[in-house]
């Protein structure tokens, strides 16, 4: 099979540099009108002596899946001993860096993610491998527990055991009404499992002297650590990669860093026998890269610089650079099964017929491009995106999908997204200093200086941003369009981004990524439009993703001024959810072998029947014996329940306001089901409430023998009976809002605590403005306007503070720990003041995420 010709390499549009990585153009910009990428952010250490700092050798750099993204550089003390350093921060607060001391003897070599984003491995040059896990399930405090070592010899490729999950997209199926169809689950074996089928977790590292070692990690905690060869004749590995098979095995790809040389491939099973780990190797089809076959261009480049399977578990392609010291070329080779031709005589012995035809694995090259500029880093994809048998005919088209590129950073400091078959250049950028928050704009002369450029780059798992770290250590986040290869018609974009959300949706992934294309005229439509796919959905799927869309729409609506009103309704129905499970958990049928419906379905169901407006005949239907909780545990769910009355009248108190949709709280007066949820709970906390008085809502009301449970439950359910059917909701009558008028001159309505405004970034970045940052400094961020209007939505400095998940007062200035939402702002403590058990089922609930998903931060105490 021959190569493309090289002469395609670079053509974007009407633009034909002649080669990848020409210099031109102006700093910061897209070149050709084909694609887009542009700076959102740039992100630097203050400025430090140089002799205290610098970039480390070589720089490694991972992002999760969560959109948390580790790095490293070296730090020098007066005595001139390195430290080798691990960041770790968060996409969204980049300035709040968490820096720890690795404790690695040597450089750090390898960085590594696990599938869930929630454990680092770290690897160095002399051998020594560490697992981090997050301390209290906080994303900036991190503590290594285990890890192994292969003393001496540096890891030059690291990588977790694959867990067997993968998950395709069908891109060409993204119109479809089913995720089933989207999105499918491929048939791909663990590395290892445990009895039962379960994955068994672990990590595998090759080293410089050809050795592969594998350690597993054992549910005892114990960890089985084991070390072959690759090959009987064992050889310098100056370059490696990790790939994984379908079938449970593993691949890795080996080179000893001269052109010169194959690069070879192994086979290697894991097993556990008697208790150890036993590795077991075999040796496939190695290839040359064809510039060493090429007369002209054999001694040019003699080194092979980077050596990356496409993905971690795609193990048939593989891409190859090969490089001088002022320019480099890639080639992408394909591992293929062919037929073995055979010799005429042996025919007439023995016939070939049909599939009985002898196959060979063949590498084969896919495309390979002209001379460029010396290549300094490579990104590539992690979307798994489902290929078909027209991967070359697609590669061809001006078509491209997220996941379909790869990135390569350049000595002269542009960045290339280019797809990952044909090698075709998509879109080209050229960095610049952006603007300062805190600083006025400066010029900066002219300087003969070697370039800047990236010396390791990630591209997030939606293929929508690019992290760069360069050789001054700064880190530099880069948008990436939807669609390279054409200019994209709105419509088209928005359903891209609809895509990518719903993949993010069924994977639990974060989608801060996705978040950074969404301009405010989309957030209605896509809003719309992800709920209808989400309706679409069988109701089991529906549930399960609940609670994950309600979290994906506060998100999107954080970004567009006309809809950030409906982020409080959004996490506060989220908080309403959650209280509803969590009590109807506590409720026990009377009789253990009960066959009929649980306590809380009964609830339900009875509660929906019934639509008397009176509380005291809906809960003579009830059996009141399956409510009976004991006394402390009541009286510890008074903050939770004091939260539903206090919610539910501020919902009556609003319905005369219903016209105005800034108001938070709004979209609940014509959300039946949730109005159904607050009836359900009104009804409960009655009827706890003549077990334990003091655990009832404690209301303010003008007059003394007024029953405000009563009162309203009774303007509850006729709102409710308003828009419990599906379809419009009727208007309430004039009696009721009359009745709901008059409730500020009965009952004092309170003030409710909604979330305060996000201190993040995505919804402050504007196009083509960058931010300049600084490690370690928060910045002031411009305010939106908008959220300055709402009430409850802005918190003057000296503000009583309250923990959102337990509904406690936390006073102004809060002398206990306390931990944040990334993703939402959430604040609680980080401890819990209550030892309850019920309280503690409740807290158990979110010590891992917020209730929105997020991850937790710990933020420092306030001070006066």
């Amino acid at each position: 099979m021959a190569a493309p010709d090289p002469g395609r390499w670079g053509e974007c549009g009407s633009r034909q540099p002649g080669r990848l990585g020409a210099r031109g153009g102006q700093p910061g910009t897209v070149l050709g009108a084909v694609g887009m990428m542009d700076l959102a952010y740039v992100c630097e250490w203050e400025k430090w002596a140089k002799s205290t700092y610098c970039p480390s050798l070589p720089l490694a750099c991972a992002w999760s899946c969560r959109n948390l993204i580790a790095f490293t550089t070296d730090l020098r003390n007066d005595d001139q001993d390195l430290t080798h350093m691990i960041h770790i921060l968060d996409t969204e607060h980049p300035w709040e860096v968490h820096s720890v001391s690795s404790g690695h003897s040597e450089a750090i070599t390898c960085l590594e993610w696990d599938q869930s984003g929630s454990r680092l491995l770290s690897a160095d040059a002399d051998g020594q491998i560490k697992c981090w896990s997050m301390a209290d399930h906080l994303a900036n405090s991190w503590e290594s527990s285990v890890g192994s070592q292969v003393e001496g010899d540096p890891i030059v490729a690291l990588s977790w055991l694959h867990n067997g999950v993968k998950l395709a997209l069908h891109v060409e199926k993204s119109g479809a009404s089913s995720f089933g169809e989207k999105f499918s689950r491929v048939k791909f074996s663990p590395s290892l499992t445990l009895f039962g089928g379960k994955p068994m977790e672990g990590w595998i590292a090759v080293t410089v002297s050809g050795l592969v070692t594998v350690s597993l990690l054992k549910p005892s905690g114990q960890v089985l650590t084991s070390t072959e060869s690759l090959c009987r004749l064992r050889g310098r590995v100056a370059l490696a990669d990790i790939a994984f098979t379908g079938g449970g095995n593993i691949v890795v790809a080996a080179a000893d860093g001269s052109s010169a040389s194959p690069v070879k491939f192994y086979k290697v099973c894991v097993s556990v026998v008697s208790e150890k780990c036993r590795i077991d190797t075999e040796i496939l089809p190695s290839l040359f890269m064809r510039c060493t076959t090429d007369p002209n261009r054999k001694d040019r480049f003699p080194a092979i610089t980077h050596l990356k399977f496409l993905a971690r578990d795609m193990s048939e392609q593989v891409l190859l650079c090969a490089s001088s010291q002022t320019s480099s070329l890639v080639e992408c080779w394909s591992l293929r099964k062919e037929g073995l031709p055979v010799n005429n005589i042996f025919q007439q012995i023995s016939p070939v017929v049909g599939d009985k035809q002898p196959m060979i694995l063949k590498w084969r090259i896919l495309s390979a491009t002209n001379d460029l500029d010396r290549v300094s880093a490579v990104a590539l994809p992690k979307l798994p995106i489902s290929l078909t048998n027209t991967d070359l005919k697609v590669a061809s088209d001006t078509q491209f999908y997220p996941g379909l590129g790869l990135a390569l950073a350049f000595q002269d400091g542009s960045v290339h997204m280019v797809h990952r078959l044909s090698l075709q250049t998509m879109a080209v950028f050229y960095s610049s200093t952006p603007r300062s928050l805190d600083e006025p704009t400066l010029k900066r002369p002219r300087t003969t200086v070697p370039a800047v450029h990236f010396k390791a780059m990630q591209l997030s798992w939606t293929s929508l941003a690019l992290v760069g770290i360069d050789n001054h250590g700064k880190l530099s986040m880069l948008r990436i369009s939807p669609s390279l290869g054409h200019p994209l018609e709105p419509k088209l974009a928005l359903q891209h981004l609809l895509f990518l959300l719903e993949y993010c949706m069924v994977t639990g992934y974060d989608w801060w990524d996705i978040l950074l294309h969404v301009q405010p005229s989309m957030v209605q439509s896509l809003v719309e439009r992800l709920h209808e796919e989400y309706t679409r959905q069988k109701p089991a799927l529906q549930q399960v993703l609940s609670t994950r869309i309600l979290a994906m729409k506060a998100s999107l609506c954080k970004l567009s001024p006309c809809t950030v009103a409906r982020v409080c309704d959004y996490h506060t129905k989220l908080f309403l959810m959650a209280i509803t499970s969590t009590l109807k958990s506590l409720l026990r049928p009377h009789f253990l072998n009960t066959p009929d419906k649980s306590p809380g379905d009964r609830l339900a169901e009875i509660c929906a029947k019934i639509t008397d407006v009176d509380i005291d005949k809906v809960m003579i239907n009830l059996k009141t014996e399956e409510f009976v909780l004991d006394m402390n545990t009541l009286q510890a769910l008074q903050q939770l329940l004091q939260w539903v009355g206090d919610f539910v009248l501020y919902l009556l108190a609003s319905l005369p306001n219903q016209g105005s949709p800034l108001r938070p709280g709004h979209s609940f007066l014509r959300d039946g089901a949730s109005l159904g949820m607050l009836r359900e709970l009104m009804v409960v906390i009655r009827i706890w409430g003549l077990l334990k008085p003091s655990c009832l809502p404690v209301y303010t009301a003008t007059s003394d023998t007024q029953d405000s449970m009563s009162l309203l439950f009774r303007l509850l359910t006729k709102l409710w009976i308003c828009c419990r059917d599906e379809g419009p909701a009727s208007e309430p009558d004039e009696g009721l809002v009359d009745e709901c008028c008059l409730l500020p001159s009965q009952l004092l309505v309170p003030n409710l605590d909604w979330l305060p405004a996000s201190d993040g970034l995505v919804s402050r970045l504007q196009p083509k403005q960058p931010l300049r940052l600084r490690f370690g400094r928060a910045p002031t961020l411009p305010s939106n306007t908008s959220t300055l209007q709402l009430d409850g939505l802005t918190r003057a400095p000296g503000q009583p503070k309250i923990d959102h998940l337990r509904r406690l007062h936390l006073g102004a200035y809060p002398t206990e720990e306390c931990k944040a939402c990334t993703r939402c702002g959430c604040v609680t403590m980080l401890k819990s003041p209550n030892k309850a058990t019920a309280v503690q089922q409740w807290e158990q609930r979110w010590i891992k995420n917020c209730l929105c998903g997020g991850l937790w931060r710990r933020v420092p105490l306030s001070c006066p």
